[in-house]
């Protein structure tokens, strides 16, 4: 049965859009346990955008699940995820222009530098995860450079609908057997809400779902811990 990890980068753009102190995505993430997240994800991106470093220590002392740290595998990421030291690291491709993390991390091209980013960060007993899309290469890469687990990037079977989706959905679970196949522990995640879920959580040893905007919008509308429970119920109820 796939857990739940919301993301909280969406209170951090409200509080952002005005730069003040409010709302707080620290006090937002007690409201998310309450309501059953299992783990709480925060992007602190290099532009600082949305989540501050302010935020990332606050939460490691004080949420009561797991932190995941989603970073760039920059020298200066690394070195603040070492501070820190989250339950675990997701890193992610990041572009300044982007609005939100398009598409997975190309293992491939940067192979050498992600095995020593991640043998950095094994060294100070984080675990490591890959967010990538749900190609054989990317899974067969993640477990040559020493990732223990990997995020699947649901973002386009998200966009997709009837047959085209349908076969997406197949290669996310395709991609999902062959990464535990190889020991790989499998997360998913990106466009998820309460139309789409379903399916993706009920796909066989899927270890946890992060979402955030399909959460933090409904939540504007009826409040964070009831949006929470609604997920969490789409979740396990398989």
């Amino acid at each position: 049965m796939a857990t739940l990890g919301v993301n909280i980068d969406h209170i951090a753009n409200v509080r952002q859009a005005r730069k003040t102190v409010e709302p707080d995505p620290v006090q937002f993430a007690f409201l998310a346990e309450l309501g059953g997240a299992d783990s709480i994800t925060v992007h602190l991106r290099e532009d600082r955008r949305h989540i501050q470093d302010r935020d990332v220590f606050l939460l490691k002392e004080t949420i009561k699940t797991k932190l995941n740290l989603e970073m760039a595998a920059t020298e200066e990421m690394l070195e603040i995820a070492k501070k820190i030291l989250p339950d675990y690291v997701t890193l992610v491709p990041e572009k300044r222009e982007e609005v939100t993390t398009e598409g997975g991390l190309d293992l491939q091209s940067n192979l050498q530098y992600l095995k020593k980013a991640v043998g950095n960060l094994k060294e100070s007993n984080i675990e490591v995860s890959a967010f990538i899309d749900p190609l054989d290469k990317q899974i067969n890469y993640s477990k040559e450079i020493g990732f223990d687990f990997i995020e699947l990037h649901t973002g386009k079977y998200a966009e997709l609908s009837g047959s085209d989706q349908y076969k997406e959905l197949q290669r996310i679970i395709e991609s999902t057997h062959l990464a535990n196949d190889l020991g790989l522990v499998v997360n998913a995640g990106h466009g998820l809400n309460y139309n789409n879920v379903k399916k993706i959580a009920a796909i066989n040893n899927m270890n946890e779902l992060n979402i955030g905007h399909s959460i933090v919008a409904r939540a504007l509308a009826i409040g964070l811990e009831k949006s929470v429970r609604e997920m969490k119920s789409l979740i396990t109820s398989n």
